[in-house]
């Protein structure tokens, strides 16, 4: 597999270490390229214009009141997880790593036409265009922290939780077209959250399962032997909680 080359789109996170590092040994990660997390003015105009201010605003307390807080307080348990599952976050070599400002970028569409990789991966980015998409003869494929296509977005293990739905509480692993988190379906595992855990540490237990499945996912695309399935059912696009929401779920129905 050291043959064939792959290419991981990514953003600064644990998330692209985890990936890096479960990878590295067995495959040829010719590159790591990081985009800048797009500015919050530009991120909070995008929502409101799609949400509208008050929705934005009880997200924005949320992130800022609640969130934080408690990922501060989850990082012995999330280094527990990290460390129990023989996964690393040892940073990824300066030379592996190329900065753009965006994946949707001209430098990246020639770069990556350039690099003619085998594969793509994708880790955390925004929703990368079809002109991307399309700038290479090969697939991408991403680890999606939910269910598709019932928990489509952000923090699908927390809201699957939150609805009483823990069937669906898990990790996906999916080609990726325009569309968000639409993408054939590659490999889906369930997580089984102790009472420990909580919207902090879900996205590591997914990260777990996840990292595997996409292992199994690049061997079987290599050998051609790799399946896909078209997703079916409800289709839900998720995003953050607003503070509010938040303390409902956790009052109510004791979900962290």
């Amino acid at each position: 597999m050291k043959t064939k080359k792959i290419i991981l789109l990514a953003t600064a996170c644990d998330s692209t270490t985890i990936i890096f590092n479960h990878l590295k040994d067995d495959y040829c990660i010719e590159k790591v390229i990081i985009e800048q997390k797009e500015g919050i003015r530009l991120f909070l105009k995008r929502r409101v214009k799609k949400l509208g201010v008050l929705k934005v605003a009880g997200q924005l307390g949320f992130m800022i009141l609640l969130a934080k807080p408690i990922a501060f307080l989850s990082k012995k348990r999330i280094r527990n997880i990290i460390d129990d599952n023989g996964l690393s976050t040892q940073a990824i070599p300066e030379e592996r790593i190329k900065q753009v400002i965006s994946v949707n970028s001209n430098e990246v569409i020639a770069y990556l036409k350039a690099a003619a990789p085998d594969l793509v991966l994708l880790s955390g980015t925004r929703i990368v265009s079809k002109k991307v998409l399309t700038a290479v003869g090969c697939r991408f494929i991403n680890i999606h922290a939910g269910i598709t296509p019932k928990y489509r977005g952000v923090h699908g293990a927390y809201w699957a939780l939150a609805n009483q739905d823990p069937m669906h509480c898990g990790v996906t692993v999916h080609f990726v077209d325009p569309g968000i988190d639409t993408g054939d379906v590659l490999y889906q595992e369930q997580i089984t959250p102790e009472k420990k855990d909580n919207f902090a540490t879900y996205p590591y237990l997914q990260l777990v399962k996840g990292v595997g499945g996409l292992k199994r996912c690049i061997t079987a695309y290599f050998e051609g032997t790799l399946m896909s399935q078209r997703t079916t059912g409800p289709s839900y696009l998720w995003y953050h909680p607003s503070f509010f929401q938040y303390l409902y779920s956790y009052f109510l129905k004791r979900i962290k």
